[in-house]
C-alpha cells in the first residue's frame, strides 16, 4: 500500500493542553505497578520512553479489557484505562485504542477521554468519518449480511451477531464447542460468492463491506502525530496487521498465546496495565528531567 491510509483519509488532529501544567491538571492518578514485567520488555519500554514524540496504542478486548461472555459487558481494567489516559495527557505523547468494535460502542465501553484517539471497525472508522466511503450498494450488502447471519443464529444456539457500520461479526464464543467451528464454516459458506472482506478472530468471523486494516490505521496515526516511535498492544489475529507495520524503533506486545510478529509477549490484560503504568511513570520522569 503506497501511503494509502494517509492519502485516502483526513483524520482530525486532537488538540490538548501541552506542558507540565497540563500534565498536572489532567493526568489521572496512576497506582504502583503490582505485576512483574519481563526484563527485556522493561528495558525496551525504558528506551522508547525517551523518544521525542511517542504514540501508545492498544486493542481493546483481551488487551486492556478482559474477554467476557457477553461483549456488551466488557470494560477496561481501571488501572489500564487510567494509565492510558495519563499517557495521553503527557507532553509529546499520544494514545489510541484501535478495536474491531464499532466506534460508537468503543466510545461507550472504553470511557476514554477526548484526548485518546478512538479507531473502530478494525481500522476503518475514525471519529471524523470512515477510511473509505460507504456507498449505497455497500449499505445494501450490509443488510444482506445481517439477515443471512441472523438466520444462522437461529440454526446454531449460542451464536450471536454484532452489526457494525461497515461489517457484521458472527460470534461463536458461547456456542457448544462441538458446534462452534461448524457454525463458523457455515457463515463462510453462506457468503462464499459475495464481495465481502473476511477477518478471522478468536471465536468470531467478521464480514465487512469495505476493506479494514488496523495496520493502515496505526500508520495514519503515526503520521498525524509525527510519532518517532510506537508502542502497540494486541491479542488477536487482527492485531497482526498492526504488528507488521512496526519498525526498528517501535515495540509490539502480544497478549496471550499464539504466533505473532510482535517482539514481546505478556500473558494477560493485567500485564498490559502494568506495562502502561511503567511506561507512563518512566516517560513522565524523563520529560521532567
Amino acid at each position: 500500500m503506497a501511503d494509502s491510509a494517509g492519502l485516502r483519509y483526513r483524520c482530525q488532529q486532537t488538540s490538548r493542553p501541552r506542558g507540565a501544567a497540563a500534565d498536572r491538571r489532567r493526568r489521572p492518578a496512576v497506582g504502583p505497578v503490582v505485576r512483574d514485567l519481563p526484563q527485556d520488555l522493561r528495558r525496551a519500554l525504558t528506551d522508547v520512553a525517551q523518544v521525542r514524540q511517542l504514540l501508545v496504542a492498544s486493542d481493546f478486548d483481551g488487551t486492556i479489557a478482559p474477554i467476557v461472555s457477553n461483549p456488551a459487558d466488557a470494560r477496561p481494567l481501571p488501572t489500564a484505562a487510567d494509565a492510558l489516559s495519563a499517557l495521553a495527557a503527557l507532553q509529546s505523547t499520544s494514545a489510541a485504542l484501535i478495536s474491531g468494535r464499532a466506534l460508537r460502542d468503543l466510545r461507550v465501553l472504553s470511557g476514554a477521554p477526548a484526548d485518546v484517539h478512538l479507531v473502530g471497525s478494525h481500522g476503518s472508522e475514525f471519529d471524523a468519518g470512515f477510511l473509505d466511503a460507504v456507498d449505497e450498494s455497500a449499505k445494501a450488502l450490509l443488510g444482506d449480511l445481517e439477515r443471512t447471519m441472523a438466520e444462522l443464529v437461529q440454526r446454531y444456539p449460542g451464536t450471536t451477531i454484532e452489526t457494525k457500520p461497515v461489517s457484521v461479526a458472527f460470534h461463536v464464543r458461547n456456542a457448544a464447542p462441538e458446534h462452534a467451528q461448524e457454525a463458523l464454516d457455515a457463515a463462510l459458506a453462506a457468503v462464499a460468492n459475495w464481495d465481502v472482506h473476511i477477518t478471522e478472530g478468536k471465536a468470531v468471523r467478521e464480514f465487512a463491506v469495505i476493506d479494514t486494516d488496523k495496520g493502515a490505521a496505526l500508520e495514519l496515526l503515526r503520521r498525524q502525530d509525527t510519532a518517532d516511535a510506537i508502542v502497540f498492544f494486541g491479542d488477536d489475529v487482527t492485531d497482526e496487521k498492526a504488528f507488521s507495520r512496526l519498525g526498528a524503533t517501535d515495540i509490539g506486545v502480544k497478549v496471550g498465546t499464539g504466533d505473532t510478529r510482535a517482539g514481546y509477549r505478556v500473558q494477560a490484560p493485567d500485564d498490559v496495565a502494568a506495562a502502561l503504568q511503567f511506561l507512563h511513570d518512566t516517560r513522565r520522569r524523563w520529560l521532567a528531567s
